[in-house]
């Protein structure tokens, strides 16, 4: 029987150039990102609420600007004639009226918290922002992976679907059993099912890309051979567990609703205080008629002046409020320390899972190559006579499995160096830059 190492390797190299050539033509991580940017309806809400910040600041901040308002009305009336001033009067008046704010605490501590929560909107868009990264990579990633898995089942299916004509011959010559010819049957059956399967797999995985980036027949561009994974640093974990606190949006949107929360309090309190503005008024009514108590023409008026106001009892309303606020205070304070805890773990869980995988990729990578020389072993010992064909059949699926697995634990490595980025807060659109260097040009 011929060996099967020559067409197994062809049947390798003719998915590798298929792989190729659709790469000529692929798109690289940082293009599909690119489109996903303009694309991705969650992000885009995201970033179109960030926007909205900036104007719910502005609105809030006219609370200590001055106000104006023009106010108009015409009357008429009518008095019963049987009164000595029995008749009819008109009236039009306008009046323009001003007031500026001197003191008010309360105006105050809402422009404070608007201006706090525009941080809030920042750190909220950058979560959306690093989920898109994320998502990205993770969906190009899985349609390579599937790719992968065809092209390994494929060879696979080819290499047994050789192996079952070999029995056949084998067997019509009389020099092997029925038993070698149905054993590469069974597996030429199961290869063909895993082929529909992979098949599928890969269709669904291209649908979700293609969604997510709103293009259609996206085509990945595959990792550059060898690939060399890059190491995770820094090699500590306390180190991305301290920079998380700093730097990770969902920190920052803790620590923003705790001031906002203390703020909240101030406000509470300042309903307690007086408050001072500046109010001022020019004003002109004309009065025509034949009542005698309504003298004809026109009256000009106008007023300028402070107005003074100190709540002196609410019925214990305000009391309640800032007991309320200081409940709502404390309850920041645990979400805020609660926050810190989730990510701190997120972030040691992520970076171990990257080491793992590193670990894993290296004795993947070991045990291809054990497989490999398992499977020449194997076939040496067939043509001798020392080893059954189910053995062949074995050890060539084992090294297809071991392909397949390699690819997928880099794949994983890649994807889980981002999301331990994420993890830590550090995640920045710049770092896919670093992933797509690894890509073929």
């Amino acid at each position: 029987m011929p060996a099967l190492r020559p067409f197994i390797r062809s049947a390798l190299t003719l998915a590798v150039a298929l792989l190729a050539a659709q790469a000529a033509q692929a798109q690289s991580l940082k293009e599909l990102y690119e489109a996903a940017r303009a694309y991705d309806a969650a992000y885009l809400a995201a970033r179109a609420l960030a926007q909205s910040a900036d104007h719910r600041v502005a609105a809030v901040e006219a609370l200590a600007r001055p106000s104006a308002a023009l106010g108009a009305g015409a009357s008429t009336t009518r008095i019963d004639p049987q009164h000595f001033d029995g008749g009819e009067s008109n009236s039009i008046n306008a009046t323009l009226s001003a007031r500026y704010p001197i003191i008010n605490r309360a105006n105050d501590v809402s422009i404070a918290q608007a201006r706090r929560s525009l941080e809030s909107a920042r750190a909220e868009l950058d979560t959306a922002e690093q989920d898109l990264v994320v998502r990205v990579a993770q969906a190009y990633f899985d349609v390579l992976a599937s790719q992968d898995t065809l092209a390994t089942v494929q060879a696979n299916k080819a290499a047994i679907t050789e192996q079952l004509a070999s029995a056949k011959r084998n067997f019509e010559v009389g020099t092997a059993t029925i038993t070698d010819t149905r054993e590469a049957q069974a597996k030429f059956d199961k290869a063909v099912a895993d082929e529909i399967g992979a098949e599928n797999d890969l269709r669904s995985k291209r649908i979700a890309l293609d969604q997510l980036v709103g293009r259609t027949g996206v085509a990945p561009k595959p990792l550059v051979l060898p690939v060399t994974l890059p190491p995770v640093m820094p090699v500590d974990v306390e180190s991305w567990v301290g920079t998380a606190d700093g730097v990770h949006p969902g920190i920052r949107r803790a620590r923003v609703g705790l001031d906002v929360a203390r703020l909240e309090t101030e406000k509470a309190r300042a309903a307690e205080k007086y408050t001072l503005d500046a109010v001022g008024s020019v004003g002109a009514s004309r009065a025509s008629g034949s009542s005698l108590s309504t003298l004809p023409g026109v009256t000009r008026t106008a007023s300028i002046g402070v107005q003074f106001n100190l709540p002196l009892y609410t019925g214990g309303q305000t009391q309640s409020r800032i007991q309320e606020t200081l409940l709502l205070e404390e309850k920041a304070r645990q979400d805020l320390d609660a926050a810190r805890r989730n990510i701190a773990q997120a972030t040691r869980v992520a970076f171990f899972g990257v080491q793992s995988g590193q670990a894993q990729v290296k004795a993947l990578e070991a045990a291809e190559s054990s497989a490999k020389l398992a499977l020449e072993a194997t076939q040496l010992g067939y043509r001798v006579g020392v080893r059954v064909n189910l053995d062949v059949l074995n050890a060539q699926t084992q090294l297809f499995q071991n392909q397949r697995d390699l690819a997928r634990a880099r794949y994983d490595v890649l994807v889980g160096s981002l999301r331990l980025r994420q993890a830590s807060g550090q995640l920045q659109p710049g770092d896919i830059d670093a992933v797509n260097a690894l890509l073929a040009r």
